[in-house]
Order: structure tokens, then sequence, then C-alpha cells
């Protein structure tokens, strides 16, 4: 159980944010061609968002000197309110952005670059998320932030760790981070109350 000083009134100020399950995380991740340079290119920003919980500014000032292409560590510097945090990447992820490296134009420090080595706009970003989860038949309205979202819950149903994934976002206060124990909650309430519904023998009159 996830446990938090928080009152509950405090979490239901806020919308709950739309996420994606596991079977729509792996349908977005199906769409870039990893054949082509901008196709593993955007795989690996959806797999920085999906897996660590970048904010887009954060993704497109990763610079490439910020990644310990050793060990995985990621540092993600000055990010929202002018903190550095340190994040790490798994040896898929590792792999990925390793490939993209060798294949990237030279001479920019953006580890995310245009093909010319410009540096990419968020705009761009946006836009290629929404394109992606379009293609991927995914009805929900997702954009960057969706992600973050995504990764910040199944980090929560992992760890059972509040703290932890107050960290991994780098938010200042808890209470921002407390939104997603609501959706973690709220989804435990929808499995108990159709937990073994369809098992139960129906009952006869008489």
């Amino acid at each position: 159980m996830v446990t938090n000083s928080v009152l509950p009134s405090v979490v239901k100020k806020f919308r709950l944010p739309e996420i994606l399950n596991a079977s729509e995380q792996s349908a977005l991740l199906s769409i870039p061609n990893k054949n082509a340079p901008t196709g593993l290119r955007n795989f690996c920003m959806l797999s920085l968002f999906l897996n660590l919980g970048l904010r887009v500014n954060e993704l497109i000032l990763l610079k490439v000197k910020d990644i310990d292409w050793l060990s995985g560590k990621l540092t993600v510097r000055e990010g929202k309110g002018g903190r550095d945090r340190i994040l790490w990447l798994s040896e898929n992820d590792l792999e990925q952005l390793h490939q993209w490296r060798l294949i990237r134009p030279p001479g920019g420090s953006y580890l995310f670059c245009t093909l010319a080595g410009g540096r990419l706009n968020d705009r761009y970003v946006r836009d290629m998320v929404k394109r992606y989860a379009r293609r991927a038949g995914i009805e929900k309205d997702i954009h960057p932030h969706t992600l973050r979202h995504t990764f910040a819950t199944d980090l929560l149903r992992d760890t059972k760790n509040i703290r932890l994934v107050q960290r991994a976002l780098g938010h200042v206060s808890i209470a921002n981070t407390m939104i997603y124990t609501h959706i973690v909650d709220d989804e435990l309430e929808s499995s108990l109350k159709s937990f073994r519904n369809n098992r139960l023998p129906s009952r006869k009159e008489g």
C-alpha cells in the first residue's frame, strides 16, 4: 500500500491525467522505423519519455556529455526550477541511444538533433508524439506529458514508493506527485469492484 501524509482532499483538487496502458505503450513504440535515422532518433525520444519521465525541454536540451556511456547515468541539467537530477538508463535504452549516437550528425552538442545537426524544437516533438499515437490507433489525446504521467504511474505501481517517484520526476513538493497515488487508488477500486464477479455462482430464488 502506498502511504503518504497528504490529505486526499489535496489530491482531489487535480484532474486525473491521461496515461497509456502497457499495450498502448507497445503500440506507440512499434511505429518508428528504427532502420531510418529519424525513426531511430524518435524511438529513442519516445523511450526516454516513457522510461525516465523527461519533460519536453529536458529532452531536447539533453547533451551527449550528459550521459555516462559506460554506466548509463543520465544527468538532467537545470530541469524545471533550475535543479539538476540523476536518472539511470536501462541497458536496452543505452544500446538504442548508442546506435543513434553513431549515426547522428557530428559537431552539435545536443543529443537529439535534426539531420542537419540543428536543435529540435518542442513543437516538432509534440507533433511527432501525436502523429505516432494516431498511427498506433490510440484514441486518447496524447502529448509528451502523457508519457511522463505514464512513467510516473508505472513507477509507483512497481515500487510503491512515492518519494522515489518524486525524485525521478524532479518535483520539489510531494503534493505534486500525490496525483499518481490517486490514479493507482482508482485502479484498485475498479479492480476490487469487479474482482470475482464473473466467477461467483448466481443466487437461486426459493
